[in-house]
């Protein structure tokens, strides 16, 4: 191994070198390849990000200590198009023979191939950073600059250039700060006296504090909160301009004295400007046009409403709800102007999804008032969607699917929107239940409603609990689709009633008051046909027990695998069963009967999200989510006032189904750092349990768990980890405990690829169900042994809206092999687990 590891560097030495003799092709005589360039700080290296943004030059990007996108630029040809015609006549007989055998337009062809892989090798290479030492001199400033504006106003920057004989060359910067100053004494001059008391109130918060060493930046934040704070308490000329400071160094031992200057308002006439007090101004009347349009402007209103002190205009007949209107608009007659009030109402106005991007124009009046008029503009009333697909899976050949979907506004004149929307597929099967079948012999049909009003819908008002300011809505949806030789071919119903709010940009709140699912299974008889693996098993235990013919198979058909499954779970077992045969069978049944029989939920549950990114570029964030969800309460206590009697398995029955009664949880916590250099560190915890209890004794398939797969412990495919360490038959395993954590270095390559390493741990139990495998089950601590641990590495393209994603997981710590040892079993790339997938893991 030793060896091994030493012939593989000394090969990955010789390659550097060798590339490195052919940095300097593209370097003219009297040119130098700059090949670093580094930071001192009071003598010590300063290699963080926030320092190298501020070099204008930086040596080309390598990768391993080599410069590879030097090298594959380099590789280009200068005037390949000319070079390429030499060649051609530097053999006389060669453009004849070529033209004779390709023709002038393949030759053609083969010309513009040439130099598109030429034109490639330089758009995707990285040219030859130059040393500019004009550039060297704009970076000493700019470094300069950096250090003032933070404090070191007595910095000295300076830089050495060392020229090599190779065409190479470096660059050292050397910054010696000296000492901070010190923000000292603060004071300010505020010449309105509304004004002053305002500030007199703000500035406990003020980002300008004694005893702070000087930055530039808080100046500036400082002068953006005093304006919104005074912009938001009625000063309505206010802007930044009115505010300075006076800064003040002189003999004061490297200390900052700070003077806060805010001028009275100017008032700008023909020939001079002149100043007088800030007044706080109040909202007079507000206008709310309904149905503007451009070519409407200037006609008569035909329609008019006030409701609670606003003013409804209208070219035709108002078709809006009053309230539908005004619970939307924040500004409001009587109150004192305020810029957030604008700016909530155009986003609340937005959230309707009924107009287009609203006007909102204010108008000062004589008595110092203000009037503001909101101009809407309905969108259609109707719109119209359709989609189509074409695909292909591991059940069909070929499918086609098409959706329709139409788009209803102001339903019920509240700004309410009703979408309507089906869906409708046909496909090939690759297995067909029957060769009489039709070529496309699968189906599905489904319709969805999905009705969203603009407010809590409530009979009571939620004002005070969930003000308007939070965005709440409500959400009703019914479904409905149907299968045909897809699986069990199941119908589903489903039905959601849901509130949702947002405390603010950070925070979402999501309360399904309501959420009932009904899944009928229409062809249980083909669940072996189904559950390959179940079958394979039960088959192989009909031979060994001499219940079929060695060379013959249960035939699904004609129900022969339930006639063994009878056979063998008589009330007096069959001598030639034995015990472990009869775990087997037993355990083969139970889940059969667990995924044939139809589920009944009705659930209630609460959502929230506490999402502390800025942007979608953001890599220095936290993501908090928490769900709790509670099933089957409701109907267990209208069972036992109606008097409802339970079925043999003693469970209470709704329309012959027995419901689902559980308390399922969620805890989901991820973490971003930004390590500067396209460096991210994220982590990924997760925590999920799903008891049942009362009417269930297991959790309905739907609502459990599973592990494996591209988005969790990749080192496994999806649904093949778990429960425990049990060596399971099941194509989909499923438990009703997760635990899963993963951690994930991205680091940038060159360009839009990215690379990473990861290790991801976790596993899925059953825990106080009906399972009794002890290999499956979750007893104690000591059952996070079998916690499954899967590393490795992977790919990322961005494409800017979307990001490919290549991971290749190994089987590092594997659970499955019980007692023996689990490390590094199958960490080889026979045994690895490819994934594909779309955008990051978490």
């Amino acid at each position: 191994m030793k060896r091994r590891l030493s012939k593989i560097l000394i090969l990955v030495l010789l390659i550097g070198y060798f590339l490195s003799c052919d940095s300097v092709k593209r370097v003219a005589d009297n040119e130098h390849l700059l090949t670093n360039a580094n930071v001192l700080v009071n003598e010590k290296k300063d290699n963080t990000e926030t320092i190298n943004n501020l070099l204008y030059q930086k040596p080309n990007r390598k990768i391993a200590s080599i410069p590879l996108r030097l090298h594959i630029y380099n590789l280009a040809r200068n005037n390949r198009d000319s070079l390429f015609e030499v060649w051609l006549d530097k053999n006389p007989k060669r453009r004849a023979r070529l033209t004779k055998r390709l023709s002038k337009k393949q030759l053609n062809q083969l010309k513009n191939s040439a130099l598109g892989f030429n034109n490639w090798l330089r758009t995707t290479g990285e040219p030859p950073v130059i040393l500019d030492e004009v550039k060297t001199k704009k970076t000493v400033k700019r470094l300069q600059d950096y250090y003032i504006n933070h404090g070191w106003f007595n910095v000295k920057t300076t830089y050495d250039i060392k020229r090599n004989e190779n065409k190479r060359a470096s660059i050292k910067y050397h910054v010696k700060t000296g000492v901070p100053f010190i923000i000292d004494s603060i004071t300010e001059k505020v010449k309105s006296p509304i004004v002053d008391s305002l500030y007199q109130r703000i500035k406990r918060e003020a980002l300008i504090k004694s005893n702070e060493q000087y930055k530039t930046a808080n100046f500036e934040q400082e002068r953006d909160r005093i304006s919104n704070e005074l912009r938001n308490s009625g000063v309505y000329h206010f802007d930044q301009d009115y505010i300075t400071f006076e800064i003040d160094t002189v003999g004061t031992n490297k200390k900052v004295n700070v003077g806060i200057q805010i001028q009275d308002r100017a008032i700008r006439t023909q020939d001079s400007i002149k100043r007088e007090p800030f007044k706080i101004l109040k909202i007079k009347d507000v206008n709310i046009i309904t149905d503007y349009a451009f070519e409407k402007r200037g006609q008569p209103f035909k329609d008019s409403i006030t409701y609670e002190g606003y003013k409804l205009y209208s070219y035709d007949k108002i078709r809006y709800k009053p309230e539908a209107l005004t619970d939307a608009i924040f500004i409001t007659p009587g109150s004192v102007f305020r810029d957030l009030d604008r700016t909530r109402t155009y986003r609340h106005i937005n959230e309707l999804r009924t107009f287009k991007y609203p006007n909102i124009e204010y108008i000062e009046n004589a008595d110092n008032t203000l009037t503001d008029t909101i101009r809407l503009t309905p969108l259609k009333k109707f719109s119209l969607g359709f989609s189509a697909d074409a695909s292909q899976s591991n059940i069909q050949t070929v499918g086609f699917s098409l959706n329709p979907s139409l788009l209803i506004r102001n339903i019920f004149r509240g700004a309410e929107t009703l979408e309507v929307s089906a869906r409708g597929s046909i496909g090939a099967s690759k297995d067909k239940n029957n060769i009489d079948d039709p070529f496309f012999d699968i189906n599905e049909i489904g319709i969805d409603f999905k009705l969203t009003i603009p407010r809590l819908f409530l009979p009571f008002n939620t004002e005070r609990i969930i003000p308007k300011y939070m965005s709440p809505a409500t959400r009703i949806s019914l479904s409905s689709t149907g299968q045909t030789n897809i699986g069990l071919d199941k119908q589903t119903f489903t039905g959601t009633f849901n509130y949702n709010w947002y405390p603010n940009e950070k925070v979402s709140n999501r309360l399904d008051l309501f959420n009932a699912q009904y899944v009928r299974n229409l062809n249980v008889n083909n669940y072996f046909g189904i559950y390959q693996n179940s079958y394979n098993t039960l088959n192989q235990v009909a031979k060994d027990v001499n219940y079929i013919d060695s060379d013959s198979d249960l035939n699904i058909p004609d129900g022969q695998t339930d006639e063994f499954l009878e056979y063998a779970l008589a009330p007096e077992t069959p001598s030639e069963i034995s015990s472990s045969q009869l775990a087997t069978i037993n355990s083969i049944n139970e889940r059969k009967n667990r995924l044939t029989e139809n589920n009944l939920i009705l659930s209630s549950s609460f959502s929230f999200i506490n999402d502390k990114r800025t942007n979608l570029f953001d890599e220095d964030f936290s993501i908090f989510r928490f769900k709790l969800e509670s099933a089957g309460n409701l109907l267990a206590n209208a069972s036992k006032l109606l008097g409802l009697k339970k079925e043999s398995n003693d469970r209470y029955e709704i329309f012959n189904v027995a419901y689902s009664q559980y308390l399922k949880t969620e805890l989901d916590y991820i973490k971003h750092w930004d390590l500067g250099k396209k460096n991210v560190l994220a982590i990924r915890s997760f925590l999920g349990i799903a008891i049942p209890y009362g009417n269930s004794t297991s959790i309905p398939f739907s609502k459990s768990f599973f592990a494996g797969g591209p988005n969790d412990n990749r080192a496994w495919t999806a649904y093949s980890l778990g429960p425990g360490s049990s060596k399971t038959i099941n194509e989909f395993n499923e438990a009703n405990l997760k635990i899963a954590l993963s951690v994930e270095q991205r680091f940038n390559i060159f360009e839009n690829l990215n690379g990473a390493i990861f290790v991801d741990a976790g596993n899925i139990w059953n825990v106080l169900d009906n399972v009794e495998d002890e290999n499956a089950t979750f007893t104690d601590f000591n059952s996070l042994e079998d916690i499954a641990i899967g590393s490795g590495f992977g790919l990322r393209y961005d494409f800017s809206f979307f990001i490919f994603r290549f991971d290749l997981g190994f089987k590092t710590y594997d659970p499955f092999y019980g007692d023996k040892n689990r490390w590094f079993n199958d960490y080889n790339f026979s045994n690895a687990v490819y994934n594909i997938g779309i955008n990051y893991p978490f």
